[in-house]
């Protein structure tokens, strides 16, 4: 029954985009020259955040600063037969995602963290230039095994945001990470979020929903990082303003949707994010940055 149920859950994110704070590493990015060397790129990331003392800045002020590019990634993993037209939009093949990420480094973009944008949009607090935040979602395996070394090569940091229920199974799509794997990827500096338990519309959460959802996931992923929960993802991106106290009320400190607009009144918890395509080559992924952020 439960593998029939991931079955299920497995093919409806490949149909609908589902769419701790550690800050970022001092690693330096690095980039390939004109030769295909390997150089490093002089530029330091920004310094660990201490965000402890931060006080939430009036809606305006945070609406009022630029956007800080954010991508969204599902699957990262080569097209199969079966694949839908649809669910290519959320498979990037595992070249063109090496491609973009080597186009982001080449651009000079230096990733963040949650720490450096909450006290950015709060306080203006100095970025590095060029900032990104590379997101993650719902445990995928490939995110481990494919994704996590490609951005240890440039010294890049992401966000990987957690569906309980799938932890560790075998899916009939994908095979999904297991809680040595995401404590691995947080142990390394990178920062794992609540993506709920199996992917449920957080806009008909009722009753008992926000312990399962949002309760039973953080506990267990607080169990295993050793870290608090303070990043959310909407499941398919969908929010709506009557559930974002119940967020307020747990600790979470950001939540982050997909490309409507923000909240006018809660931005912090309608962070924007773009899905990285299956379509899009790296210089399809630059300028839908540009245009988008």
């Amino acid at each position: 029954m439960k593998k029939n149920f991931l079955s299920l859950i497995a093919a409806g994110l490949i149909l609908v985009a589902g769419c701790q704070s550690k800050s970022q590493s001092t690693t330096a990015a690095t980039t390939t020259d004109s030769t295909g060397k390997v150089a490093e790129n002089t530029e330091t990331p920004a310094q660990k955040v201490d965000v402890s003392g931060i006080k939430v800045a009036d809606a305006k002020t945070i609406l009022d600063r630029k956007q800080v590019p954010i991508l969204c990634y599902h699957q990262v993993r080569n097209w199969k037969s079966t694949d839908g037209k649809v669910g290519k939009d959320y498979i990037v093949e595992i070249q063109n995602f090496k491609d973009q990420i080597k186009m982001l480094a080449d651009s000079g973009y230096h990733t963040i963290l949650p720490d450096q944008l909450y006290a950015y949009l709060n306080t203006g607090a100095k970025l590095p230039s060029k900032p990104i935040m590379l997101t993650f979602d719902d445990t995928d395996l490939d995110q481990f095994t494919v994704v996590n070394p490609t951005l240890k090569k440039y010294g890049y940091k992401a966000v990987y945001f957690i569906m309980t229920v799938s932890i560790g199974k075998k899916g009939k799509f994908v095979d999904y990470m297991s809680s040595d794997q995401i404590k691995q990827l947080s142990d390394e500096g990178n920062v794992i979020g609540s993506h709920t338990y199996d992917h449920k519309n957080f806009k008909k959460y009722a009753g008992k929903d926000w312990e399962e959802q949002l309760d039973k996931p953080t506990k267990r992923l607080e169990e295993i990082t050793g870290k608090k929960m303070t990043e959310f993802a909407y499941p398919f991106g969908l929010w709506n303003a009557e559930g974002i106290p119940e967020l307020k009320k747990r600790g979470f400190r950001m939540a982050y949707q997909l490309s409507t607009k923000r909240d006018e009144k809660d931005p912090l918890f309608t962070i924007r994010r773009i899905i990285a395509s299956g379509y899009w080559s790296p210089k399809t992924l630059s300028n839908s940055i540009k245009n988008s952020f």
